[in-house]
């Protein structure tokens, strides 16, 4: 027979919503410097082929 669950404590929501809120922060900055070192060139784990202004025209 089926029995109603214990009620989760709002601890321990929260701290769970706490680790879902920062994955989504740890995706968004490291998606953040990911363009920030493309856009400078920095990059070391893309190989990003620049385009001259010569070659445009």
């Amino acid at each position: 027979m089926a029995v109603p669950k214990k009620r989760t404590s709002i601890s321990k929501k929260r701290i769970r919503k706490n680790n879902w809120k920062k994955k989504g922060d740890w995706a968004a900055e490291k998606a953040f410097s990911l363009g920030k070192s493309l856009y400078t060139g920095n990059s070391k784990s893309f190989f990003v082929q620049k385009i001259s202004n010569q070659t445009l025209q």
